[in-house]
């Protein structure tokens, strides 16, 4: 066994949720804690929505686990739920239980998220990603009205709603589900109506622009 240095000032930190030191009691598996606390550190340090990790992600050598042990590891900890096993097609992600990594789960269990890792990209526009950075927080509540709003309306309704709440200075998801209701009931011309309020908020234009090539 090496000697441990000591922790630097200079190196990063790892948030770790408050809860999970409360299922100390009945995690008796050294696998399993060790892939919950790896899992945690890697996708604590992935950006985007889709911060989720695969089984060959877990390096069994910086484990010191097996390979068998790492996939008996993943296993319980899905099973006490500290992790989500999501699939699509011959993929598997693991993510963390979190609200964020449900939705991003969810939504890769539905294909609406392609390769692999810390580099994937979701295939659309992302609402979730929008409503964070121009809105507010995304607290399970508003996450679950999104994506019901997305089955409702399409995501690229709910991605336009979001951007003209924007332009209207009027922030809040009330506002965002009342211009969805009202294309709904009287129509909407899509194509023009957006390049006209572009075109008269040029910066916002650009912003909109730099999140869709973010999220394409």
């Amino acid at each position: 066994m090496s000697d441990f240095k000591g922790f630097t000032d200079s190196e990063t930190f790892t948030q770790i949720p408050d809860s999970l030191f409360r299922l100390f009691d009945g995690i008796k598996d050294a696998d399993e804690l060790k892939i919950t606390f790896y899992a945690v550190w890697r996708i604590e340090h992935i950006d985007g929505m889709f911060r989720s990790l695969c089984e060959s992600d877990f390096d069994a050598k910086e484990l010191g686990l097996s390979a068998d042990e790492v996939a008996s590891g993943l296993k319980k900890a899905v099973q006490r739920g500290t992790l989500i096993e999501s699939k699509h097609e011959a993929d598997t992600f693991y993510f963390l239980n979190s609200t964020r990594g449900r939705v991003a789960a969810g939504e890769f269990a539905k294909g609406n998220w392609r390769g692999s890792g810390q580099t994937s990209m979701p295939v659309r526009p992302n609402i979730f990603k929008l409503y964070e950075e121009n809105i507010g927080p995304l607290t399970p509540l508003i996450a679950d009205a999104l994506k019901d709003a997305e089955d409702t309306y399409s995501s690229e309704w709910v991605t336009d709603a979001i951007n003209e709440a924007v332009m209207n200075n009027a922030r809040t998801l009330k506002y965002i589900e009342t211009i969805l209701k009202n294309w709904k009931e009287k129509g909407r011309a899509e194509k023009q109506n957006r390049r006209d309020n572009q075109k008269d908020h040029p910066s916002l234009e650009r912003k909109i622009e730099q999140l869709r090539k973010r999220s394409s």
